[in-house]
Parts: C-alpha cells; sequence; structure tokens
C-alpha cells in the first residue's frame, strides 16, 4: 500500500502542477455530450496521469472522466477525475479538487482529494487513518440530524430531496464538490448527500471517510464500489446512518 500511496502523491504533485498553470488563466473550454463543460487542464491533466500509471503500472486498468476506460489485467483499476468541479475551476473558485482512487476487484482501497491552489491534500488507504497534508485527521461527533450541518454540490441533483433537508438539517450548505468530503473527514462538517455522480465522482471518497472514523454508502446504505448507481451518503458520525437513510427513503 505504501508504493500505491507514494505513486498516487507524486500522480497528484503533477496534476497540480498543470492546474495552477492553467487557474485563473485564458483557456479553451468545450462542452461535452451531457451538455457539461470540460477544459484543456481536465484534458491536460488526465492524459498526464495516464501517462503517469502506463510508465509504473502497466498492467493495472485506468478508469477516467475524460478518456475513457482501460481494462484491468491484475485487478487494480485507477480511477481518476482531472478536476473535480470544472464549473468552479473555470470561474476561479479554489473548491475544486483532482481525484485519484485505487480499486482493487471493484472495491476502494485508495483515494486522494488534491486542492492545488491552497495546497490541501486527504489521503485515506484501506485499514489505515485518513491524512491531511501528512496529519491524521477525525470526523466529529453528531448523533441527530437536527444538529448536522449537511452539503451537497446542486439541489438540481435531488429534486423531491432537497426541499426537504431544510426541516431535517440544521443547516444546508451548497457547493463544494469533492472538497465537502475533506471537510466531513476534517470535522467541520457532518454530512454529503449527492445523486447523478459518476464512479470517478465518488471512488476516492471511501478511503478518505472511513479512515477518518466516518461512513460513506449509497442510499440503500450498501458499500459503494465501481458498480453503483452514484447516489451517495457520507456522514461524519456513523450512528446518523439509520436516521439519515430513513429520511432519504421517505
Amino acid at each position: 500500500m505504501q508504493e500505491f500511496i507514494q505513486l498516487t502523491e507524486y500522480m497528484a504533485d503533477e496534476a497540480g502542477t498543470i492546474i495552477r498553470h492553467y487557474f485563473r488563466q485564458s483557456f479553451e473550454i468545450d462542452t461535452k455530450e451531457d451538455e457539461t463543460p470540460v477544459t484543456a487542464a481536465d484534458r491536460a491533466v488526465e492524459k498526464r496521469l495516464r501517462e503517469i500509471i502506463e510508465m509504473h503500472r502497466p498492467q493495472d486498468g485506468i478508469l477516467g472522466e475524460e478518456f475513457g476506460p482501460k481494462e484491468s489485467q491484475n485487478g487494480f483499476t485507477w480511477v481518476i477525475d482531472p478536476i473535480d468541479g470544472t464549473k468552479s475551476f473555470m470561474i476561479g473558485r479554489p473548491t475544486f479538487g483532482t481525484l485519484i482512487a485505487l480499486a482493487e476487484n471493484g472495491a476502494p482501497v485508495l483515494g486522494t482529494i488534491d486542492q492545488p491552489i491552497s495546497q490541501e491534500r486527504w489521503i485515506g488507504a484501506k485499514g489505515e487513518p485518513t491524512l491531511f497534508n501528512g496529519k491524521t485527521v477525525k470526523t466529529r461527533s453528531c448523533t441527530s440530524l437536527k444538529d448536522a450541518i449537511v452539503g451537497s454540490t446542486s439541489p438540481s441533483q435531488m429534486p423531491e430531496t432537497w426541499p426537504k433537508m431544510y426541516d431535517q438539517f440544521k443547516s444546508v450548505i451548497w457547493g463544494g464538490d469533492c472538497y465537502s468530503y475533506g471537510l466531513i473527514a476534517n470535522g467541520w462538517l457532518d454530512c454529503v448527500i449527492e445523486s447523478g455522480l459518476a464512479t470517478y465522482d465518488y471512488m476516492a471518497l471511501p478511503p478518505i471517510i472511513e479512515g477518518a472514523g466516518g461512513l460513506i454508502c449509497d442510499w440503500d446504505g450498501n458499500p459503494l464500489t465501481m458498480a453503483s448507481e452514484g447516489q451517495i451518503l457520507a456522514l461524519g458520525d456513523a450512528s446518523l446512518k439509520e436516521q439519515a437513510l430513513t429520511f432519504l427513503a421517505a
């Protein structure tokens, strides 16, 4: 696992160098078939990370947002979102991040969230404590939804759910993309609820949340894998699970 961690750190360093070159500069923006934006920076980062994986781990699979899948020959697959939060990146708001995950037989075993502008990095590995800039972090205690602060990227993800969140939670915070999950790990946020996420949006998150003492699952309470449908519930305090699942089921 230490070999994998060193490799993902190197990949995050390389991604950050590219992103800082483009941040708050003029760059090309295209619209993909799903109507979401993609920038030259997204493509440049993923291209570089794929080069690194091919050099160091040629038998591993790759699933990236911009260039599609490469089949694994050994059960290991790297899952890459070069810039999670492209819209934030486009407007110069530093709440986006690079997501790098490693899955073994479809289950996440390593995850990294890297914010290259503020230079904040979370690394989680299966069975290991989560590190934030090299130091162990821990989620905070919160045993009631009424006392919990919940975050989500956009109400458009959950048209039937989001209005009810204001009645169930202490406070609702919008925006943040992957950065919000890092805030859970650091004990500043209690919950994130999202829907419609792709595999590369969530695969890095379980080792980070769980290694900090939290819980992350789908809306049915199942662990996240590469086959999950993209409905995500992340909690700093695992004791909130049944309350949160009951809310989502309703």
